[in-house]
C-alpha cells in the first residue's frame, strides 16, 4: 500500500523558517547548541521521519533598508550555522533517520560538494541527502566574493553543469573497487576507480574522485524550484522535490504535470516523491490545537513579512508604500524566488500588485494555510491531499519548536498509522531503503 513521506524542515538558526518562531514562550533558546539539535532528531526518529532537511542562506535576511539592524533586533533568521556540521550532531543521536542539508551549486565546486555530501553519507551509513540550491538575492553574493547574484535562468544552467560533475564523481568508485587484501598489499581495484576529466563551460575538474560509495550508492537529491526553470531542473534530477501548493487543486495539477515531466526526462516517476510544505497546528484535541494556533499567530510582524519578502526577492520593499503597487518593470526587475512573485500576482488577479498584496498572498512570516485540528481533523487533510494525489507526503515546517514536531508525533502519527498510511517502522537502514528510491546505479565507463 502506497505510504505518505514525513519531511521535518529544519533551520540551524535562531528560529524555524517562521520567523516569529523564536518569540513563542514553549521555544527553546539554546537553538545553537548540540543539545538542541540531538533532541530534534530524537523526537523525529521516534516519529519515524523519512527526513530531517536543512535549509540555508549564505546571509542575514538584511535586503529591507539595506540594513542588518532590525534583523538582529527582531530575530530574523539572523544566526545561521552550517548546515552539514549541524547535522553531524543529530546524525549521531540517531540510527535511521535521513539527514538532508543545503548546499549551493552558485558558490562552491562541485568537487567540494561532491566530498562533502559523499563523506555525510558513509558517515552517517547511507542516509545523506543534499538540497540543491542556486541561491538568490545580492546579500549571498556579497558574502561570497561578489557584487550581485547571477541571472535566474543562468543559475540554473551553471546548476545543470554541477550536477554533472557531481554526480560523475560520485559514479567514480564502482561498489566493489575496494579489495583491501592485507595478504598481497593491494587495497583497490585501479581498474573501477575512474577519472572524470570534466571540462566544461562553467566547470573542471579533473579527478579521481577520494571518496568511495555508501550502502546507498550516494546522497538522494532534494530539489526545490518552483520557477518554470526550476521544475525542469528538478524534473531533471530531483528524487525529492520540495513544493508550496496553494490548494488542493493546484496541488493536483501541478503533482500530474510534474510526474509527466519527469517521464518525459527518462525517469520514474515513482522514484522521485513530491512534499509539498505545510504547517499543522495538532492537539489531542481541535479545541487544544485551535487555542494553541491563537497564540502562534499573534506572533509574526508585518516587519517579519517585509524583511523575508525583501530577501526573498531580492528587492527592497522599504522603498515602496504599503498600498504602491508595483510596476512592470519592477516586478520584471526581481531575481529572487520568482515563484512568489507569479504565485502573487496569479492570487492578487491584477497585473500589478501591492506591497500589501504581496504581504496578504505570499504569506511570507506567517504559518501559510496552517492545518489546525487534533488528530483526526489533521489526518483527515493529509490523507486528502495524500490519496486525491496531490502529494506523496509532506515537508512539516514547524511554527516553534520542539512543540511542533512533538505535537505531529505525539497526535497525527499514531492517527494515520492506524489508518494505514504511514508506516509503522523504518524499512531499513539507509534513506533510500526508507523513502523507497532505488540505488542508483553506477555509469558505464567503457562507452
Amino acid at each position: 500500500m502506497r505510504q505518505m513521506t514525513f519531511v521535518a524542515f529544519l533551520q540551524a538558526q535562531n528560529c524555524t523558517n517562521l520567523a516569529s518562531s523564536w518569540r513563542h514562550p514553549e521555544s527553546r533558546t539554546d537553538t545553537w547548541s548540540p543539545a538542541y539539535y540531538r533532541h530534534l532528531g530524537n523526537v523525529l526518529e521516534r516519529g519515524k521521519f523519512h527526513l530531517g532537511f536543512f535549509d540555508d542562506r549564505l546571509s542575514m535576511p538584511d535586503m529591507y533598508g539595506r540594513n542588518h539592524a532590525h534583523t538582529v533586533q527582531n530575530g530574523i533568521r539572523c544566526v545561521k550555522m552550517d548546515p552539514v556540521t549541524t547535522l553531524t550532531v543529530m546524525g549521531m543521536a540517531t540510527s535511521r533517520l535521513g539527514l538532508g542539508a543545503t548546499y549551493s551549486t552558485t558558490y562552491y565546486e562541485p568537487f567540494h560538494v561532491a566530498r562533502v555530501f559523499q563523506t555525510l553519507d558513509l558517515m552517517s551509513e547511507g542516509r545523506a541527502a543534499w538540497n540543491v540550491v542556486t541561491s538568490l538575492n545580492d546579500g549571498e553574493a556579497q558574502n561570497m566574493g561578489q557584487d550581485k547574484v547571477n541571472e535566474h535562468d543562468l543559475r540554473y544552467d551553471r546548476a545543470d553543469e554541477f550536477m554533472e560533475v557531481v554526480l560523475g564523481h560520485w559514479d567514480s568508485w564502482e561498489d566493489d573497487a575496494i579489495v583491501q587484501d592485507k595478504s598481497i598489499g593491494y587495497f583497490a581495484d585501479p581498474e573501477k576507480v575512474h577519472r572524470l576529466d570534466h571540462d566544461g563551460t562553467f566547470f573542471k575538474s579533473r579527478g579521481p574522485f577520494t571518496v568511495p560509495r555508501s550502502p546507498q550508492g550516494h546522497p538522494m537529491i532534494i530539489q526545490a524550484g518552483q520557477s518554470g526553470r526550476g521544475k525542469k531542473f528538478g524534473a531533471r534530477w530531483g528524487e525529492l522535490i520540495f513544493l508550496n501548493y496553494p490548494n488542493i487543486e493546484v496541488g493536483k495539477k501541478e503533482y500530474a504535470e510534474f510526474k509527466s515531466d519527469v517521464a518525459n526526462m527518462g525517469r520514474d516517476p515513482e522514484h522521485v516523491k513530491i512534499t509539498p510544505a505545510i504547517y499543522t497546528v495538532a492537539a489531542a484535541t481541535k479545541s487544544e490545537a485551535e487555542d494553541k494556533y491563537a497564540l502562534i499567530d499573534k506572533l509574526p510582524t508585518e516587519g517579519d513579512a517585509l524583511s523575508l519578502l525583501s530577501e526573498a526577492l531580492n528587492f527592497d520593499f522599504s522603498v515602496k508604500g504599503l498600498d504602491d503597487p508595483f510596476t512592470k518593470e519592477e516586478l520584471d526587475s526581481i531575481q529572487g524566488l520568482q515563484a512568489i512573485r507569479d504565485r502573487v500576482i496569479e492570487l492578487s488577479k491584477g497585473p500589478n500588485p501591492t506591497v500589501r498584496d504581496f504581504i496578504k498572498y505570499s504569506q511570507r512570516g506567517r504559518p501559510r494555510d496552517p492545518i489546525v485540528g487534533g488528530p483526526k481533523e489533521v489526518a483527515d487533510k493529509l490523507e486528502e491531499w495524500f490519496v486525491e494525489r496531490a502529494c506523496d507526503g509532506f515537508v512539516f515546517a514547524a511554527s516553534y519548536t520542539p512543540g511542533s514536531y512533538e505535537d505531529i508525533v505525539d497526535h497525527v502519527v499514531p492517527e494515520l498509522q492506524k489508518r494505514g498510511l504511514y508506516h509503522k517502522d523504518y524499512s531499513g537502514g539507509t534513506l533510500r531503503e526508507n523513502v523507497g528510491v532505488p540505488v542508483p546505479t553506477v555509469r558505464n565507463w567503457n562507452k
